[in-house]
């Protein structure tokens, strides 16, 4: 029934990337209005890490209770979802209900405007889970379907809705890939010994998610120093899953000449360093198949500057903590997720996940939002959203 490509899923999905004023307990559509919508979402789940810069959108339509036809949006340049579901309904597409995650665009882009296909087809009506943020669609697909006399509904499961494209809205409401910062720590609040031995703080359990969220991202972002002390490979671990970029921050390019993250065969590199630095080893990179690019300066909020153009939409900071106060002072990281072991290793020149901001007295303390706990084998994660900026 489903044209589309076929994807292994993904489903390490959490939190919502914006603020939402909404009344979360208001319900809107039946309970099979949402079931179907949910379908969506599992639909839309299988391109996670590969739609970017655009948005994950799966489509399911139905008649007379039954699913006829279904489809997810692949990857860019490829066709949306509903022309997926459309092709697969044929013509019994005609007076049928079709469900969309995100509002059928109205406009010319890379493929024609969905909500085009979907008056051509007949459609009866369209249950939409969320508004489109773009500007491009922003209400214009919804508005489109209903001059055409189809019915539409709007808001069905609308914060999961949200919740699977927060990098998405993100990168069209602030013009800046969204960031997450991701670190494990023990109860004693260290990442590594004083020896800068890590391996390993959490247990499989945590590993585990954090390559499934590796797998739903664009990029992940490290300093050298993790290069030097760690040697990562940064990848999903996953056979099928998405790689993302693996992006390393060195300004001196004072790096290992072998390293796990110069083998590109699996996943492809990049080495972010300022103009000029060590001309050779960039080369000698460069022969590898690592990408070097020089910024300058070379800053957080440079790097997700030059993210963003590069069209990515959910940037990973698996970096040390010297980096990650940077990061978060420089606004380049949204949510944190904080995996706290149930051990106690102590040290007082032990690493911790965050360094110095500059902060002399407790009312200075950045306060997580919309914060959720939950237990991952023996470990503990804490997710939270950093205070924004009004835009």
């Amino acid at each position: 029934m489903d044209n589309s490509p076929v994807v292994e899923p993904d489903t390490f999905v959490v939190g919502s990337g914006f603020q939402d004023d909404s009344n979360p307990k208001q319900i809107v559509g039946s309970d099979f209005d949402r079931a179907m919508m949910q379908r969506c979402l599992e639909l839309a789940r299988r391109a996670l890490g590969r739609t970017s810069p655009n948005p994950m959108v799966g489509a399911v339509i139905v008649k007379d209770g039954e699913i006829i036809g279904e489809g997810f949006h692949p990857r860019v340049g490829e066709p949306h979802a509903e022309v997926f579901a459309l092709k697969a309904a044929g013509d019994r597409a005609r007076g049928a209900t079709i469900y969309v995650s995100l509002e059928p665009c109205n406009h010319y882009g890379r493929t024609p405007p969905c909500s085009e296909a979907l008056v051509a087809a007949g459609v009866a009506k369209v249950v939409v889970g969320m508004v489109d943020p773009n500007p491009l669609v922003a209400g214009g697909g919804i508005a489109r379907l209903r001059t055409a006399g189809i019915e539409v509904l709007v808001g069905v499961e609308e914060q999961a809705c949200k919740k699977l494209n927060e990098g998405f809205v993100h990168r069209i409401l602030h013009h800046r890939p969204f960031g997450i910062l991701k670190y494990a720590m023990t109860l004693d609040g260290k990442i590594a010994t004083t020896t800068g031995h890590s391996a390993w703080v959490t247990n499989q359990d945590a590993r585990s998610e954090v390559h499934q969220l590796r797998a739903a991202c664009d990029a992940i972002i490290v300093g050298g120093n993790t290069v030097r002390q760690d040697n990562p490979y940064l990848t999903s671990h996953r056979e099928g899953a998405h790689n993302p970029l693996r992006v390393v921050m060195s300004r001196s390019l004072n790096l290992p000449e072998k390293a796990h993250l110069w083998e590109t065969a699996e996943a492809p590199t990049l080495v972010l360093t300022e103009k000029g630095a060590h001309v050779d080893f960039q080369e000698l990179l460069r022969n590898q198949g690592v990408e070097v690019v020089e910024l300058t300066p070379l800053t957080p909020e440079q790097v997700m500057t030059y993210l963003y153009e590069r069209g990515f939409c959910s940037v990973l900071w698996e970096c040390g903590g010297i980096l990650a106060a940077r990061a978060i002072a420089q606004g380049a990281v949204q949510k944190v997720l904080a995996f706290i072991a149930p051990k106690i290793i102590g040290g007082s020149n032990a690493p911790t996940p965050v360094g110095d901001l500059g902060f002399t007295t407790m009312t200075e303390a950045l306060s997580l939002e919309r914060v959720a706990i939950r237990v991952v084998g023996s470990d503990c994660l804490v997710e939270g959203y950093l205070p924004q900026k009004s835009l």
